[in-house]
């Protein structure tokens, strides 16, 4: 990897900050995946305070018909939502469907709520087996990942959602799921 100089000392220091920013915003522009903070801090001097240069380049970005989200502890560029069909009517795209079952988003959605739960825990939720198909299903799409291992005989894997399961949802972290009781007082989820 080349060296790059991070620390831009020869520029005065609202242009430095200036060039942090637009180092930022290239790099997020670049990734397809949401960038860790420690990646974002490799383009940025040491003093830099990366928070507040994200701040800085979400509020320039305000009137952009893209932004800036914090998907846990990362950051990616997105087109805002409301956009969604003006790019759907001019560019075939398709929709970004994550192509799963009902029944695959109910045993996704309990492992979101339950985390770290193992196969015998959903087995409680559902009433049933679920099959390590519909698992490996949602481990293929990168949704779902092994958890810890249960204290318990024979140390199950349980499994626990992943930064990808954020951003097919739209979620900055797992505190912005819809509460589980006004789902169920909405009607949709079971009792």
């Amino acid at each position: 990897m080349a060296a790059i100089d991070r620390e831009l000392d020869e520029l005065p220091r609202e242009l430095r900050w200036r060039e942090w920013m637009r180092r930022i915003e290239a790099v997020l522009f670049a990734s397809a995946r949401p960038v860790p903070r420690a990646d974002l801090a490799r383009v940025v001097g040491q003093g830099a305070a990366l928070d507040l240069l994200l701040d800085d380049l979400v509020a320039e970005l305000a009137d952009r018909p893209y932004e800036i989200v914090r998907i846990g502890d990362a950051w990616m560029l997105r087109t805002r939502p409301v956009y969604g069909e003006v790019i759907r009517a001019a560019v075939d795209v398709g929709d970004r469907e994550i192509g799963l079952s009902e029944r695959d988003l109910a045993v996704l959605a309990a492992i979101a709520y339950y985390q770290p739960i193992t196969r015998d825990g959903l087995r409680e939720i559902f009433g049933h087996e679920i099959s390590r198909d519909l698992i490996g299903r949602l481990a293929a799409r990168e949704l779902i990942a092994p958890g810890p291992r249960a204290p318990r005989r024979g140390a199950p894997y349980t499994y626990v959602t992943t930064p990808n399961f954020l951003v097919a949802f739209g979620l900055a972290d797992l505190r912005d799921l819809p509460d589980a009781e006004q789902l169920r007082d909405a009607g949709l989820a079971g009792s």
